[in-house]
């Protein structure tokens, strides 16, 4: 008999992705989402297997969350020449990725859970593993096993859309994304893609501790406290975010513009043109062998209209800015997303996003949001919360209150609620509704 539902009894997830959770795999967006996905999803006691460019030193298999995950580091044995990151080398990695993987998992995963009557779900992240995706359907349709698969692919971002064959990818998968705006812009080059929204880890609907932030803000001894945190990339809109101190301070206000960036050359144009509009840029770097100096850091450089952060910020401290800012600029001009946004909402914080992915934002309910690249469209949001105190308590709690909807768990039943449907058009799962009954016609008298 046939299950009606997918359950960690029945079924078994596989994720591939170039990004995972180790320091060296986590470049960006990517390695965060799988990390939360897979662990979100052996907490609900799905076993689960991660593939993704691991760090060389350490084991190829990593169980972990009680035995339901398990991280399997591929590459490794070109990762030991290229000790600079999951991106060194990626080239001769994808090739090793498109050679290998699409085997093992057959073999050493798929077909040993078919024997056990189990359906099989792997989910293929970004462009990197299109081509893994596709050889992967293959190769199980060979062996009469792709009946039991569903297999989805995820795009986060538009980046080398145009290194997939689209025609082969929608042919063997079921291509999911993460908003309504990568969903419109899929839209335009013929793809349909299902919309499968990210999250936040539930941890960080805890409440952020009001004293704690109000120490950082006396740190910075400013009128106003604006937060960015994105790489040096201009779809960020950093210039944006620059002009809009430099108007602020240009009205007698004291403003500090909290900057963490990444090592993109484009931060160097950014601080540059901070300087030409007469703003003072310092940078904050933690001390030789400091633990746990960042409010230390970022007092010692707080005399600045804008602070270059130089070092990882953590989320627990991240959270302290977000609440103790005026605005946290969210500001992309291209956000398939928005996790800052999010994570600045679920610590009550204010959150002024663009508008592009950002599903959750509801300007002047939760969050305000930007409908130009006009800097005194920032100046004027944020004039308005100083002077109007109760809209900037009001909108911060709605923000909170939101942001208990966009959890890892509530994106993880999003989830198998498509995979469902998928599993009963390839006719794995039983259908939801029983048909009718049909009465047999009825007989003449003759």
């Amino acid at each position: 008999m046939k299950q009606k539902h997918i359950t960690p009894e029945n079924t078994e997830f596989v994720i591939i992705s170039f990004e995972g959770p180790d320091r060296y795999a986590m470049a960006g967006g990517l390695g965060v989402r799988v990390d939360n996905l897979s662990s979100t999803l052996a907490s609900m006691r799905f076993p689960t297997h991660l593939f993704y460019v691991g760090d060389p030193r350490l084991k190829s298999q990593d169980v972990k969350h009680g035995g339901k995950l398990t991280l399997h580091r591929w590459c490794q044995w070109i990762s030991r020449y290229y000790p600079g990151g999951v991106y060194e080398a990626e080239q001769e990695k994808l090739f090793d990725f498109n050679e290998s993987l699409p085997w093992y998992i057959k073999d050493q995963i798929v077909r040993p859970a078919v024997e056990q009557g189990k359906l099989i779900v792997i989910l293929g992240e970004e462009w990197h593993t299109a081509e893994v995706m596709c050889r992967l359907s293959d190769i199980l349709h060979w062996d009469g096993l792709r009946d039991q698969v569903i297999l989805f692919w995820n795009a986060n971002n538009t980046f080398s859309f145009h290194r997939i064959n689209w025609g082969r990818l929608s042919f063997v998968t079921t291509v999911t994304t993460v908003s309504r705006y990568m969903k419109h812009l899929m839209w335009g080059m013929g793809l349909n893609p299902l919309v499968i929204p990210n999250g936040i880890p539930h941890s960080l609907l805890q409440k952020v501790d009001d004293a704690a932030a109000a120490e950082v803000r006396a740190a910075l001894n400013a009128d106003l406290v604006l937060c960015k945190v994105a790489r040096w990339d201009p779809d960020k809109r950093w210039d944006q975010a620059i002009e809009a101190t430099a108007r602020l301070k240009e009205r007698g206000l004291k403003t500090v513009l909290l900057a963490r960036g990444g090592v993109e050359p484009h931060g160097q144009e950014v601080l540059q043109r901070a300087r030409s509009l007469g703003l003072r840029v310092k940078t904050a770097r933690l001390a030789p062998g400091a633990a746990d100096g960042f409010l230390q850091a970022i007092r010692e450089a707080g005399s600045a209209d804008v602070i270059d952060v130089r070092f990882p910020l953590p989320l627990d401290f991240l959270r302290l800015l977000y609440r103790a800012a005026n605005g946290v600029l969210a500001n992309s001009g291209h956000e398939p997303f928005g996790i800052v946004g999010l994570e600045a909402m679920a610590a009550s914080g204010i959150a002024i996003t663009g508008s592009t992915g950002e599903d959750y934002a509801i300007p002047f309910v939760n969050a305000l949001v930007l409908e130009t690249a006009d800097p005194m469209e920032i100046v004027g949001h944020i004039l308005y919360l100083r002077d109007f105190p109760e809209e900037d308590a009001r909108i911060r709690r709605e923000a909170r209150h939101t942001a208990r909807y966009f959890t890892w768990e509530a994106a993880v039943w999003n989830l198998i609620s498509k995979l469902e449907n998928q599993a009963r058009l390839q006719g794995i799962l039983a259908k939801r509704y029983k048909p009718a009954r049909q009465e047999p016609p009825p007989v003449s008298a003759d």
